[in-house]
């Protein structure tokens, strides 16, 4: 390991010179208190930023061991430091001048979730920052006294205010790493006392706007219904109150914008930690619970949608289904056993992103079109079976159809964002009328319990200099080879970096799975081991990571293979 004396030297000695230069600066430098690792070094001043690292030794950081002995803890104080990192940033990026990015310096931004990164890890009460520099040119020459601000000015100054415990606030760190805490408790109390979903009384659901995730002012706040109301002791937070979703199917109706998708919403995405000032914060979702949803136009790749589409006029077997252009009740099936598969112990649903045919048929239609002419087995007809014998859980949001009514255990109402529970009502009306549920299904849900194998191949992608290329399209999608995955509607995915992540999950299966066949669900768990006993870095070996990852879900790497359309 060299000095900064060196590095200093190196910067002088290399300066006016031709870009390349600078990759003579690659390796690890020791500064006071902290290594500067450069770890790759950008081509030109127009391509993407160097790659570089700040490791500090735990007596150097100085983070209470209590802060960092448990999984989740440690992730907190992750993302913490990481925040604090990002926000030191900001102050100096573009400070140093010079062409394309020149000056720039960024790390990983985080959102209202709180998720393990590559960007921020914590071994050992060691600190290890990754980020991106551009390094300064003027046209494409060295602009070394530019770099030499940065490195001997800026960062100093970054480090010494984001990654030395000393220099915290102190209190506003512990109350994460409190938090923190006091989230995990919640979450394992959902086990504990048969709830698939926790809302704290005085949570903010509601969002600022349709494109920021902070939470709305002025916004009523959260109340549970009294029947429905739990209390929870927690570590910090000490007795804490709020609506208790028991196993079973819930129902949510109510008014348009009267907030039932918001309570889905909010539902949807307490699969994560959130941070202190989110609103959200103790609201906790069991963390295998999947959104479903259409999804016209998707591939479906052998796939068995057979307990809700099957007898198709064509004659076509649907216990081993497969198409390029799904319709929006096709996708629908495939999604539900494809979450099945996944290991989702919770379905969400929201009736306005559903095909109306795969949901429910009423006993008018019944009795016009006789169920020996109907391919599609609604899914009002399988729900009782999932939960009763199998104990996958349904919240369903309906606005439209009173045949959800007959399924349902507990029926929610939202009413201008005010929650009611109208078991008791609906239980006396539907007592009376049992004629709108009706009908069994040709297909038993059992039929996706079988452990059957699902053994794909996949086409050998399409490389270059022998590797697999992956080109990412924002959080939407990415291309790997030349097959593009689109993940739109994979609605949990809340995080750019996740995208990331989920390319290089598949790009891992692609290379063990090409041609020779090989059960799926065996390779995604291989997958999933490795990210969890080595860590996402595991996904890219070699001298440097060249991405930002984030955490995923195993149920967020079989939606990513379930939807790439390379398999034969």
């Amino acid at each position: 390991m060299k000095s900064s004396a060196e590095l200093d030297k190196l910067l002088i000695s290399i300066n006016k010179k031709g870009y390349p230069a600078y990759k003579s600066l690659k390796g690890n430098y020791q500064f006071p208190g902290y290594i500067l690792g450069i770890d790759h070094v950008q081509g030109d001043p127009f391509a993407a930023p160097s790659k570089l690292s700040i490791q500090v030794g735990k007596a150097q950081a100085g983070f209470p061991e209590e802060y960092y002995n448990t999984g989740y803890k440690k992730t907190a104080l992750e993302d913490y430091l990481l925040r604090l990192f990002g926000k030191a940033v900001s102050k100096y990026t573009f400070q140093a001048e010079g062409s394309g990015k020149s000056g720039l310096i960024s790390t990983s931004r985080c959102g209202q979730e709180v998720l393990g990164r590559t960007a921020c890890r914590i071994t050992d009460g060691s600190v290890l920052i990754r980020f991106e520099a551009g390094f300064p040119a003027y046209g494409r020459t060295i602009n070394s006294p530019e770099l030499r601000k940065i490195i001997f000015d800026y960062l100093p100054e970054i480090v010494k205010k984001s990654l030395y415990y000393k220099n915290l606030d102190v209190p506003g760190t512990r109350k994460r790493i409190e938090l923190a805490e006091d989230q995990y408790v919640l979450r394992e109390e959902l086990g504990k006392r048969g709830l698939v979903a926790f809302v704290a009384n005085g949570a903010v659901l509601p969002r600022e706007s349709g494109v920021s995730q902070k939470p709305m002012k002025n916004a009523v706040v959260f109340q549970s219904p009294e029947s429905m109301e739990v209390e929870i002791e927690l570590p910090y937070k000490g007795k804490l109150r709020g609506m208790g979703i028991p196993k079973g199917i819930t129902l949510v109706v109510g008014g348009g914008y009267h907030g039932k998708s918001t309570l889905l919403k909010a539902l949807e995405q307490g699969i994560y930690q959130h941070i202190e000032g989110d609103g959200r914060e103790y609201v906790v979702t069991a963390d295998t619970a999947v959104k479903i949803r259409a999804e016209d136009g998707r591939a479906v790749s052998h796939v068995d949608i057979s307990p809700f589409i099957n007898n198709l006029p064509n004659g076509k077997d649907t216990t081993d289904f497969s198409t390029e252009d799904a319709s929006g009740s096709t996708s629908q099936a495939a999604n539900v056993a494809e979450a099945i598969q996944a290991g989702a112990g919770l379905l969400l649903i929201d009736e306005d992103t559903c095909a109306t045919n795969f949901m429910v048929r009423d006993s008018l239609m019944q009795e016009v079109v006789s169920g020996e002419h109907e391919p599609i087995t609604p899914f009002t007809l399988q729900a009782r079976e999932l939960y009763e014998k199998y104990g996958i859980s349904v919240v369903l949001v309906a606005g439209s159809s009173g045949s959800y009514f007959y399924i349902a255990d507990k029926v929610l109402q939202m009413d201008n964002y005010h929650t009611f529970d109208i078991t008791d009502k609906v239980n006396e009306v539907t007592s009376k009328r049992t004629e709108e549920y009706q009908g069994k299904a040709p297909v038993p849900a059992g039929i996706l319990f079988n452990g059957k194998e699902r053994i794909l191949k996949i086409k050998k992608a399409d490389r270059k200099r022998g590797q697999i290329k992956i080109k990412q399209f924002g959080m939407d999608s990415f291309s790997i080879g030349k097959e593009n995955v689109d993940l739109k509607y994979v609605e949990q995915i809340v995080d750019y970096e996740q995208v990331t992540t989920l390319s290089y999950c598949l790009k891992a299966l692609i290379e063990q799975m090409e041609i020779k066949g090989t059960d799926a669900i065996q390779a995604v768990g291989r997958i999933y081991s490795q990210i969890q006993e080595h860590g996402m870095e595991a996904l890219c070996p070699g001298s440097y990571l060249p991405v930002s990852m984030a955490q995923v879900r195993i149920q967020d790497i079989f939606a990513c293979l379930d939807r790439y359309r390379g398999i034969l």
